[in-house]
């Protein structure tokens, strides 16, 4: 263990949703946890795997985290590991928490809109807005009897919006959401991939603009084929095609470069690279808002070129 990770035992484990576990970690030795803002995650090794899962309790002076997994059947992470073998009194490494989905502090409304297991993140949010006293709405759409965090967020919440019926409700009443808000309200979105792309379209037909849209990814929406660009290697001026559909990592192990890495996934920061020129298209889930914003380092597992080339020390 190292002065970036934590050993955390498993204290409690949640399965009354189906498919969805909850699991609670907390010290060894009982002592206070490192805080978090809303909307962070924690990268936990499991299984042999390197997952993000987003923490839904409180961060400050937390005697626990809590996450909420989703069983993904097919998927290469460690979400089988955790529903089928992780028990009471396991010990996992952990990542210090990071904040890829943070809050807006001046927002004058925050409104909220979960779809499944993205409520994840939203939960966090309803829980730090609650706490600053500030005005909030949320909707929360998901399949009848899968629903995650219902009591959670009727108990924080009042006023939530629980929407079974399918997408067609639920843009309807987004829509009338959208329209109703007043000036510096902040719209949050976390879900699946076209449930978010709805979202942000319909708020950009309305003419919200991009700095009030907040949204988070997951899994595989992050990694879509994106387009092709070419990364140049300052130390040794050799510049490498990454076409559509091909990883930086996967171009520069291709080239007989080793990057060091591990989760493979954006999420535990293993393969961080500097960025000396161009500009990264960011689709990790390790570095923060700032450092996204700064564009010195590149996590080259998931993310990109925002433009035709990009420049690495390498």
């Amino acid at each position: 263990m190292t002065t970036d990770t934590l050993e955390l035992v498993v204290t409690g484990i949640d399965d009354s949703i189906p498919d969805i576990r909850s699991i609670t970690l907390a010290a060894r030795d009982g002592a206070a946890l490192p805080g978090f803002v809303a909307g962070s995650h924690l990268a936990i090794d499991v299984g042999g795997h390197t997952n993000a899962y987003s923490l839904t309790g409180g961060g400050v002076y937390p005697l626990s985290y809590s996450i909420s997994v989703l069983r993904v059947p097919d998927g290469a992470g460690g979400s089988i590991f955790i529903h089928d073998e992780l028990a009471l009194g396991d010990v996992v490494t952990a990542r210090l928490p990071r904040s890829a989905f943070a809050p807006v502090a001046v927002a004058v409304k925050h409104v909220l809109l979960a779809g499944g297991i993205g409520v994840t993140p939203i939960v966090s949010h309803l829980r730090a807005a609650t706490q600053w006293g500030r005005e909030v709405q949320v909707l929360y759409t998901y399949r009848e009897g899968r629903g995650a965090h219902v009591d959670d967020l009727r108990a924080l919440a009042p006023g939530a919006e629980f929407l079974t019926e399918g997408p067609e409700q639920f843009l309807t009443r987004l829509n009338d959401v959208l329209i109703d808000q007043p000036i510096g309200t902040h719209l949050y979105v976390c879900g699946p991939g076209p449930m978010i792309d709805a979202v942000i379209d319909a708020a950009t037909a309305f003419g919200w603009p991009e700095s009030r849209l907040h949204l988070e990814r997951f899994g595989l929406d992050i990694l879509d084929p994106g387009e092709p660009f070419t990364v140049t290697l300052a130390q040794s001026a050799r510049t490498l095609d990454v076409p559509s559909g091909t990883t930086m990592l996967e171009a520069l192990e291709g080239a007989g470069i080793a990057v060091p890495n591990r989760c493979r996934q954006g999420v535990c920061g293993e393969c961080k690279i500097p960025v000396t020129a161009g500009k990264p298209l960011h689709r990790d889930l390790f570095l923060t808002d700032d450092e996204k914003a700064y564009g010195d380092a590149v996590m080259p597992c998931v993310s990109r070129a925002d433009g035709p080339n990009l420049e690495v020390a390498l």
